[in-house]
């Protein structure tokens, strides 16, 4: 799957933040890369590792890790109702809250890795099995119209800041 032209996001959006940090056109590869990236990264972390945090209020390891689910969840839910043809505007969320009320931390590393992999091979199937024309498709989402190719790469791109700060912040790469 290709990265979505400027007519499917507006450029100055919370959306096109995500794009920009996409350099390739090649976004279902990217995908699939960055599940194996994540994988083997959190497998290895000691528990300290993954109940660290950088700053106060700032989310430990496991906690983004959760985050980057429910975030690929929601994501993708606005990708395939905007493929399907929805009219209605796509609420946002608010993502401090989604992790307060998850409790991630009380999740095991294990537990999440598992999850993470489920929803991401479900991802990469709900990408192989949409047509151009549902692709092409622009639908609202956080007031913006959006298509839903778009959100495979604000998907991509919105994992790849998250790697960053893993590796900036955490040191973990």
């Amino acid at each position: 799957m290709k990265k979505p032209s400027a007519h499917e996001y507006p450029v100055d959006s919370f959306f096109a933040r995500y794009i920009n940090l996409v350099d390739t056109e090649n976004v279902t590869g990217l995908l699939r890369q960055q599940c194996a990236i994540v994988e083997s990264l959190f497998k290895n972390l000691t528990v300290a590792q993954q109940d660290y945090r950088y700053a106060t209020g700032k989310w430990s390891p496991k906690e983004m890790l959760g985050h980057m689910i429910d975030t690929e969840r929601i994501f993708m839910y606005r990708a395939l109702c905007i493929a399907r043809g929805e009219q209605q505007s796509l609420p946002g969320f608010d993502e401090n809250g989604y992790a307060d009320t998850a409790q991630f931390s009380n999740q095991s590393q294990q537990q999440l890795l598992q999850h993470y992999g489920f929803v991401r091979q479900s991802t990469l199937a709900l990408a192989e099995s949409l047509t151009e024309e549902a692709l092409d498709r622009i639908g609202t989402a956080n007031g913006s119209p959006v298509s839903a190719r778009a959100f495979f790469t604000i998907l991509a791109g919105h994992e790849r800041h998250h790697l960053t700060i893993l590796a900036e912040r955490y040191g973990l790469k």
